[in-house]
């Protein structure tokens, strides 16, 4: 296995959908099942690591957790993205403190450099994307994150970061941009940013 690799440089900024009970700087400690449930790149009891997904674009972080399996509906024939769904997270943005080296999972070449297709981007078989994912560490130990197109924002990036192979911190919080997805204010700017895509967060006594 020979990766492209790709530095993303201290400085970059990257957006965060995450749970608001939680830092936005915050790495998921807890593995997920090796067979159910879970996402893409998610450690698990066989390789276990802190894990943060992130993205370049804001609409994009959005897009990777709001809109998996959501289908286009009503007579307006737009996604509704359930309240439950968004009120307990928060639209962060974060700044990288030191240069993070990844595994580039963007086009063909990069995929076949480790052996792999775009099967493991677009599969929905994510206990063998995490299997993947081990091997990729296992192969390259100096490899700190992947990044990848996003399936649900084309063309613009997705990313997770391995925090056992990161700084003590690798991300700090940008002051003033943090949107409660759990308010009408943030659940707005959500929507501003998911209306090109046909997605739409509605509060409780808000109509469609």
């Amino acid at each position: 296995m020979s990766p492209n690799l790709f530095v993303l440089s201290a400085g970059t900024e990257l957006w965060r959908c995450h749970e608001t009970a939680y830092a936005c700087t915050e790495f998921n400690p807890k593995p997920a099942h090796s067979f159910f449930g879970g996402n893409r790149f998610d450690a698990t009891s066989e390789d276990r690591y802190p894990y943060l997904y992130a993205a370049v674009a804001p609409t994009t972080t959005l897009a990777e957790v709001m809109l998996r399996d959501m289908e286009f509906t009503g007579p307006e024939g737009r996604r509704q993205v359930p309240w439950a769904l968004a009120a307990t997270r928060s639209l962060s943005k974060v700044r990288v403190t030191e240069d993070l080296v990844l595994v580039r999972l963007i086009e063909e070449e990069d995929l076949a450099a480790v052996f792999q297709t775009s099967w493991l981007l677009e599969t929905d078989e994510y206990a063998q994307t995490r299997a993947w994912a081990r091997e990729i560490r296992r192969q390259v130990p100096d490899a700190q994150g992947l990044v990848w197109q996003s399936r649900r924002h084309r063309p613009h990036p997705a990313l997770v970061l391995f925090g056992d192979r990161c700084g003590e911190e690798p991300l700090k919080a940008v002051p003033g941009q943090v949107h409660n997805l759990g308010t009408f204010e943030g659940a707005g700017e959500a929507n501003q940013l998911l209306a090109p895509l046909r997605a739409v967060i509605i509060p409780p006594g808000m109509r469609a």
